[in-house]
């Protein structure tokens, strides 16, 4: 059984579009970032990056979960370790 879910991309219905305020801005990169991280899309993307934009995006990723997360919530929401 998978332990990544994908269901919000699946199920919103709201606008897709950012500036308008917050509670859009958020959903649409919560829909931006998982249609990005769909294995199809992700594998012809990753192909097409430079060496560069390889590190700037685990770098940025890697950024904002040590600033946003502490270790035990990095373990347990990102990693799904619950033994750790």
């Amino acid at each position: 059984m998978p332990i990544h879910t994908h269901e919000f991309v699946e199920t919103y219905k709201g606008l897709v579009g950012y500036g308008l305020d917050r509670e859009t801005d958020e959903n649409t990169l919560m829909v931006y970032f998982q249609m990005v991280s769909d294995d199809e899309t992700l594998r012809a993307l990753i192909k097409r990056m430079d060496d560069d934009e390889l590190e700037m995006a685990f770098n940025f990723i890697g950024g904002l979960l040590k600033r946003h997360f502490s270790e035990e919530e990095y373990h347990a929401v990102f990693l799904k370790d619950e033994h750790h």
